[in-house]
């Protein structure tokens, strides 16, 4: 991948922070990656291990932070980067996108989308399918952390969670994937049975069921 030298501010917690982009050209598809300290601190040899927390199971304690930065970056990606890589295309894909959001990690996509471009006119014909891989891994963070994320408080209620599981511990919290659920266009997971598996049971579902169920989801062979 080549440094595309184009760095965006992005807001994160309370803080600025610097976000550059890389760029490569492969079989067909424009991939773009985000480089940040708080990402690249964090990678473990080649394999990528240790990217979401020391151990399994266990977030790293700035993950919220994190993740905020990434779906700002890819949200801002469409509109800053000049991609000229292919005959077929030049300049930046633009404001009618379709975004991708992939599990926990980017489900502040579809909230920042409209709390920080469509209310200013911005990306109007943008829509986001919010794809489920493991509905296991879910983003369940204090219910105190919500400011960090620098959302209205119109968009609290679709993060609001009760967490019924002992571990880590029970109660009031906010659920990222709950929210990427509740604020995308459409959700899609990787198969038919999963699908219909993901809003059979409470267990199956893991407690998101009842919410997939108000909002429907598709099944689609990965």
């Amino acid at each position: 991948a080549w440094d595309t030298s184009v760095a965006i501010e992005v807001k994160v917690g309370d803080g600025i922070e610097i976000v550059r982009f890389f760029h490569c050209y492969k079989r067909g598809v424009d991939r773009v990656f985000v480089d940040h300290p708080m990402f690249l601190e964090k990678v473990w040899g080649k394999t990528g291990s240790k990217i979401y927390g020391p151990k399994a199971g266990q977030d790293y304690l700035d993950n919220e932070l994190r993740f905020s930065l990434l779906c700002q970056a890819a949200l801002e990606a469409p509109r800053v980067l000049n991609l000229n890589c292919s005959k077929y295309f030049s300049g930046p894909y633009g404001e009618d996108v379709l975004f991708i959001a992939n599990d926990w990690h980017t489900a502040l996509i579809p909230c920042y989308l409209k709390s920080m471009y469509q209310s200013r006119g911005i990306y109007l014909n943008a829509k986001v399918a919010f794809c489920i891989h493991n509905i296991a891994y879910q983003g369940r963070f204090a219910f105190s952390d919500f400011p960090l994320l620098n959302l209205r408080d119109e968009f609290r209620g679709s993060f609001d969670f009760i967490d019924g599981y002992e571990k880590p511990v029970k109660g009031r919290k906010i659920n990222w994937m709950k929210a990427g659920i509740l604020e995308s266009d459409r959700v899609v997971t990787v198969s038919p049975y999963y699908a219909q598996e993901l809003v059979s049971s409470v267990d199956k579902g893991v407690e998101l069921d009842n919410v997939l169920r108000k909002t429907s989801i598709t099944g689609i062979v990965n």
